[in-house]
């Protein structure tokens, strides 16, 4: 399956240059990411913008495939990545700032997906997980009695990616995919999550 992976933003909230190229533990945030789907053995491409042309060089060097979008908004960049790539099949589509995200993550996520029978999976955390690893909330649901929260990790039909698609709303009660970086606090906290998680706490 391939993986989009949604680099365009101009992530301005944290004044700290083009987000995904944020360091974390000296590393850039986007190659965590990268690092995950690459070990689920997907193909992974970056959409960038015009808004992020650090992040594309950065690709390029790199060897990432990538693809340039207008940056008008996420759902608008997905959309046209997903047109332009030519992709008819569910791929999944990530945001570049979930950086403590792995392969066991994304092969969760994979499997209920198959396991549905759905067009697509929406990833969803609990609030009271994301409020425990983080600072901010911008947005919750109520996912079958549980308040939670989008992960930024969705898997969509390519044949369908500008039409509403019938979804499994999966709920993971999982700190890696609660630490979502838009505050200078989410970065020491995705770093102390990683550090720990290498063992060099």
């Amino acid at each position: 399956m391939r993986a989009l992976i949604m680099a365009g933003g101009a992530g301005s909230r944290l004044n700290l240059g083009e987000k995904p190229l944020i360091l974390i533990n000296n590393q850039p945030m986007i190659r965590y990411i990268i690092d995950a789907f690459c070990g689920a053995g997907c193909g992974v491409i970056v959409a960038t913008s015009g808004k992020t042309p650090m992040t594309r060089n950065w690709c390029r060097a790199q060897r990432i495939d990538l693809y340039d979008a207008r940056g008008a908004d996420y759902i608008t960049d997905m959309v046209e990545a997903v047109r332009a790539l030519e992709e008819k099949r569910p791929l999944f589509v990530c945001a570049a700032d979930i950086p403590c995200i792995d392969t066991e993550i994304i092969t969760t996520v994979s499997e209920a997906y198959s396991a549905s029978g759905k067009d697509a999976c929406s990833t969803w955390v609990p609030a009271r997980t994301v409020t425990s690893c983080r600072g901010g909330i911008t947005y919750r649901s109520m996912i079958r009695d549980t308040e939670a929260c989008p992960a930024g990790l969705n898997i969509l039909r390519g044949d369908r990616i500008a039409e509403t698609q019938d979804e499994l709303q999966l709920v993971l009660d999982d700190p890696r995919i609660a630490i979502n970086v838009n505050a200078r606090s989410d970065i020491l906290a995705a770093e102390a999550f990683l550090r720990k998680r290498q063992g060099t706490a």
